[in-house]
């Protein structure tokens, strides 16, 4: 509880003092690929100099389930040092989760079933802007809560590493 106490202060004192500074957001779009838990294609449309609204289809399987998700994301972005900028936002999401059919322990059958998915997201990272050339790489890590089929927060699974192409 004390370490919460202790990053929800930390984060806010970030925000608080990086107020007034603004990212100046290279481009107006920007499109490419996310890497990571789950992967997919991602695409940054500029508000103003500071802010941009994300789209991201993903796609994340394994041996048990399968999950598509579309998550809308309003962000915000601050500047680090030259072609560094961080950032961060909050939105939701809405896909479908599909347990894929298997046989238990018993031997018995058990059929695949599919459900909605709905989230609340957020997300926090760091992006760099390649000098000269119209490309950016970002790492954050994305937690979002379903509210729907698991009821769960997932904090460590949703780290990403974007690769956009800024046009």
């Amino acid at each position: 509880m004390k370490n919460t106490l202790r990053s929800i202060f930390l984060l806010g004192t970030v925000l608080f003092f990086g107020k007034d500074a603004f990212a100046q957001l290279p481009s107006q779009h920007a499109i490419g690929a996310r890497f990571g838990s789950a992967t997919g294609i991602t695409y940054r449309y500029t508000l103003a100099e500071d802010r941009a609204i994300e789209g991201i289809l993903s796609v994340q399987s394994n041996s048990r389930s399968s999950r598509f998700r579309m998550v809308g994301l309003y962000e915000w972005h601050k500047p680090l040092t030259g072609d560094f900028s961080w950032f961060y936002g909050v939105g939701g999401s809405v896909g479908s989760y599909k347990y894929k059919a298997y046989r238990n322990v018993a031997g018995e059958q058990i059929n695949s079933s599919s459900e909605l998915a709905l989230s609340v997201d957020g997300i926090i990272g760091v992006e760099y802007n390649i000098p000269t050339t119209p490309l950016a790489v970002s790492l954050d890590v994305k937690p979002y809560f379903d509210f729907i089929q698991e009821s769960s927060i997932r904090l460590i699974d949703p780290f990403g590493l974007s690769i956009r192409y800024k046009f």
